[in-house]
């Protein structure tokens, strides 16, 4: 790396095959790791964390203060994994001293314009399309994909494969392998083309249909439909998943199979 239009702070730590292109600002508490690209115009502020092979378009801004008022100016992170792309113009503002960081996982896609508040945590292979705004503390699961313009309410959580259509409101908790649509935010389904490419058998998927319709289309109330699915099916890692990530929900899930 050696771009005189550039401003990179003598103390910050760069891989020696890092790119930085013209105009890019990189602070004081950065380190980069190797063969990561940074476009220009690039704001990459302290505590920022930024893995090997990852490629920041022109306009971005990582690791900004929270906005937050509670903030008091405590030392925090932004954690970004190898080989995630961050298009441009978003931002990703760094965790308070509730976490202590913002976290965005290995191989995710964070599309132009979307904005990733304080101590939310982004799984692997996620994507967050183009003007999505996830407030505070949210948690998004592995393979997860966010539709463009969704806006996320603080201290949701989003489970693995789950697939969120563009422009929804999220208010509840959106459980694994589901599609969420419509206002307010429903099931409207399971991410069945999802879990194909990703290699999910057909029998599994006949698996996780069968635990959501018990849920979402059987009109029993959570518990019974709990009680249900743990009593009358075989254990297995997405069936405990599921029951799991009902029973951990704070907000609640969102609500059931509607055909209006």
């Amino acid at each position: 790396m050696n771009q005189p239009l550039a401003y990179v702070h003598p103390q910050a730590k760069i891989a020696r095959n890092v790119v930085v292109e013209p105009f890019t600002t990189i602070n004081n508490d950065v380190e980069i790791g190797s063969g990561t690209w940074i476009g220009s115009n690039v704001t990459i502020m302290e505590g920022a964390r930024i893995g090997k092979n990852c490629r920041i378009f022109p306009g971005a801004v990582i690791s900004a203060i929270p906005q937050d008022l509670k903030f008091e100016g405590e030392d925090s992170l932004t954690i970004i994994g190898d080989n995630t792309t961050i298009r441009e113009c978003v931002t990703i503002n760094r965790g308070t001293n509730a976490s202590g960081k913002t976290k965005i996982g290995n191989n995710c896609l964070i599309m132009a314009t979307a904005h990733i508040a304080h101590d939310c945590v982004l799984g692997d292979n996620s994507i967050v399309v183009n003007g999505v705004a996830l407030a505070g503390h949210v948690i998004i699961g592995k393979y997860a994909i966010i539709g463009g313009l969704a806006a996320v309410h603080q201290f949701i959580h989003i489970g693995d494969h789950a697939m969120i259509s563009g422009g929804s409101l999220v208010r509840k908790d959106v459980p694994p392998y589901t599609k969420a649509a419509k206002e307010p935010l429903s099931y409207v389904g399971i991410n069945s083309i999802g879990l194909r490419r990703r290699g999910f058998t057909s029998e599994k998927i006949s698996e996780i249909q069968n635990i959501y319709r018990i849920l979402y289309q059987k009109n029993y109330n959570n518990s019974q439909a709990l009680e249900i699915i743990e009593g009358e099916m075989e254990a297995t890692p997405e069936r405990d998943e599921i029951t799991l990530f009902i029973r951990n929900s704070q907000r609640g899930i969102m609500k059931g199979y509607s055909a209006t």
